[in-house]
């Protein structure tokens, strides 16, 4: 039975240069894998995230949590691991395993905090390469990305042009819009505004959990939709509210929905981690590869390419994601665009699965 064991460990060759100047002394990658390697070893498909989730994409015997794929990924699903040798891989800056500003410096014995390079979406990119090429594997059958994820996927295929088959982007951009950058600025400066942030010197158990709750409320409202923020919530008032807070307390269900989910995603996500990944999405553009995004996404070489957009996402408007599509065309590629009327906004791709699996299973199914 295909499944993805618990999280597992690579080690990549050392010293590890970033693309905006300092060196990593020792890198390492957390990952999940599900189903098997061909003996040609040819059947591998890389998926990488988006900001915040951790490579386990899938439940295991292992493991028996949902992942946050979990209806994506699996036997007989869309990205089938009865046919594909499923990789899922944390991204390098992150603090679910792989080296970021949360790991310990062995140069200095201490964690990196702000030490840390300065992150891109290329070095996320060119970790998940080494890690794939330290699993034995040349070449992969398919790389899949939303979000963060959509653009790592491109740098990838951009970096490493002859070593994926085929390419899927999902709500991704060549570059971050003016109100993409403007919005995550906000989140990064009700991160670093939180006394407990201390210049991001903070210690485990003191984190600034306020300034963290504070700017992933802020991402959750871009995340979504103003229309499935209507018909979900309406007006509806809570049925208790806390009387100790006053009148500023929570009153409605759209307050207690994002008051719930900022709460625990400030007790298991690191601070600095969350800075440096925001900030590599706003320094990510293509056209840094050659002069203009057509000449970087001239560099892809993917024998197909599919990419999905959202109607109703205006983090990454859907016109981000026909340039894709209409450039890669235009320079002769086999491009498949489908544009999808998820109300979900940007989070569409974690909760809309009948509409994203069976573009994405037809696609696969072709390769």
């Amino acid at each position: 039975m295909s499944e993805f064991p618990a999280r597992k460990f690579v080690r990549l060759p050392s010293p590890f240069p970033m693309r905006h100047g300092g060196v990593l002394p020792e890198v390492e990658m957390a990952y999940e894998i599900g189903g098997r390697l061909s003996p040609a070893r040819d059947n591998a498909l890389l998926i990488v995230t988006g900001l915040s989730p951790s490579a386990h994409a899938r439940s295991s015997a292992e493991d028996p949590t949902p992942g946050w794929w979990e209806e994506m990924v699996g036997p007989g699903l869309a990205i089938d691991t009865e046919r594909f040798f499923v990789i899922c891989v944390n991204s390098l800056g992150s603090c679910w395993g792989s080296t970021g500003p949360a790991s310990i410096d062995p140069r200095m014995g201490r964690r990196y905090r702000m030490t840390f390079p300065v992150l891109a979406i290329e070095d996320i990119a060119t970790a998940a390469h080494d890690l794939v090429r330290a699993l034995g594997i040349e070449r992969l059958r398919a790389i899949v990305g939303p979000s963060l994820g959509g653009m790592t996927s491109l740098a990838y295929a951009i970096l490493f042009p002859h070593e994926i088959g085929a390419l899927v982007t999902i709500s991704a951009a060549t570059r971050a819009t003016p109100f993409a950058i403007a919005i995550r600025s906000v989140q990064r400066e009700a991160i670093r505004s939180d006394p407990e942030w201390k210049n991001g010197e903070y210690e485990q158990g003191a984190e600034p959990r306020a300034g963290l709750r504070l700017a992933r409320k802020l991402g959750l409202i871009t995340y979504r939709s103003a229309r499935e923020w209507r018909e979900r919530f309406r007006r509806e008032r809570v049925e208790v509210r806390d009387g100790k807070a006053g009148v500023f307390g929570v009153e409605f269900e759209i307050e207690a929905y994002l008051e719930a989910h900022a709460e625990r995603f400030s007790q298991s996500f690191d601070a600095n981690c969350y800075l440096y990944l925001s900030r590599c999405m706003d320094l990510f553009d293509v056209a840094e590869h050659g002069g203009s995004v057509e000449t970087g996404l001239g560099k892809i070489r993917a024998e197909r390419t599919l990419v999905i957009g959202v109607e109703h996402d205006f983090l990454f408007p859907i016109d981000q994601q026909e340039e894709i599509a209409s450039t890669l065309r235009r320079l002769g590629r086999d491009v498949r665009f489908v544009p999808l009327p998820s109300i979900q906004g940007h989070d569409s791709f974690l909760v809309d699965i009948d509409r994203f699996a069976p573009v994405v299973a037809d696609f696969l199914a072709g390769i």
